[in-house]
């Protein structure tokens, strides 16, 4: 069985459920993501979610992470994948989310730190599955009967971990950077045109805020992919509340938020190096050394919206994904070797073509 990634199911997944019952007749809602709110497809009563808008965390906080979905849920595990699963306590695993198993067991694991924020899904899963046909559609190099007769299979509604940052920066950079200037000399008796650098030293200081910078807390779905996926509009993220994952699916982070702090650091500390070396004219960067110092620094832990499905084609799986906030889609396809051979054979075709152009007009 393939994960996500195409690279084998993690151990350490975990998702989560939750339960809302039906204030009429006693049923479970679910969250409905047409109109915001919860529905119970037993006797159609429709209940409003008043949420408010989440609120950044103090980044001390991310120092005493503990155990605050431990007094509501519990975890079971998939004996054939791995995969875990943080489900509301009244809930029993019945089969495994990824690879469909029906061999799940109960653990002693805790689910782990409680998010504070959720980004709740606005597209339905009829919705998204029109957006991935159409994607399929769209991809070019795939082989035509793909394009045409592919059909997304088991998509699930999965709320994502991650964390986003926000930060002041000032920073003291020095730079060694380089202009090209050309000059003539004789070689042998021709003239050649050479190629050479003029360095030049630069320093300063640079103040710049960052704002909701976003690095995700599990890999399950793979960084390149979820960057594809963006933007969440996480500013305007709402309250954590259970009733959001009414009938929907929440994978529990695998990374913590100090490990995720790293990684916003690597991410700040190259859009500082871009947004710096910007307000220079430069062809080449021989050095580059900035020391950045960070404060009020916030975060929040927030769940993202994603759809994950895939299709089917020669016995061999496609996994893609869909952003539950605006339908965006990423994900695989099969590459026919055809269309790839021809593209190819154009390709040299071209250069051919290119090349005696260039000696006929010589």
């Amino acid at each position: 069985m393939q994960d996500l990634n195409g690279q084998g199911i993690p151990a350490e997944v975990e998702k989560k459920t939750s339960v809302e019952k039906c204030p009429a007749c006693g049923a479970d809602m679910v969250y409905d993501a047409e109109t915001g709110g919860l529905y119970c497809e037993h006797c159609g009563t429709r209940k409003e979610i008043v949420g408010s808008f989440s609120e950044e965390q103090d980044f001390e906080k991310l120092l005493e992470e503990r155990d605050d979905w431990g007094s509501e849920s519990h975890v079971f595990r998939c004996e054939n994948c791995g995969a875990q699963e943080v489900l509301d306590k009244k809930e029993i695993a019945k089969a495994c989310p990824f690879c469909g198993a029906t061999n799940i067991v109960a653990t002693d694991e805790l689910p782990g730190l409680r998010p504070n924020a959720v980004v709740p899904f606005a597209v339905a899963q009829k919705q998204a599955g029109a957006s991935v046909r159409q994607w399929v559609r769209k991809r070019l190099f795939a082989p035509q009967k793909f394009r045409r007769s592919a059909k997304p299979e088991k998509m699930n509604a999965v709320y994502l971990p991650a964390f986003t940052f926000d930060s002041q920066t000032h920073s003291y950079y020095t730079a060694v950077l380089g202009k090209y200037y050309y000059v003539t000399r004789r070689v042998d008796g021709k003239t050649v045109r050479e190629r050479r650098i003029k360095y030049f030293t630069v320093s300063g200081q640079y103040e710049m805020f960052f704002d909701d910078v976003l690095v995700q807390a599990s890999n399950v779905v793979g960084e390149k992919n979820l960057k594809k996926l963006q933007p969440f509009a996480t500013g305007s993220s709402k309250e954590y509340s259970p009733e959001y994952l009414s009938g929907y699916t929440a994978t529990q982070k695998t990374r913590s938020g100090l490990d995720c702090w790293a990684d916003a650091k690597q991410e700040i500390g190259a859009r500082l190096r871009s947004a710096i070396l910007s307000g220079y004219s430069y062809d080449v960067v021989s050095s580059f050394n900035i020391n950045t110092q960070y404060s009020g620094i916030t975060y929040k832990y927030v769940l993202l919206p994603v759809y994950v499905g895939h299709c089917k084609w020669h016995q061999k799986v496609y996994n893609f994904f869909v952003n539950g906030l605006n339908g965006k889609v990423t994900g695989q396809a099969p590459v026919s070797p055809l269309k790839v051979a021809v593209l190819v054979v154009l390709g040299i075709a071209v250069v051919v073509g290119l090349y005696f152009l260039y000696r006929y007009m010589s």
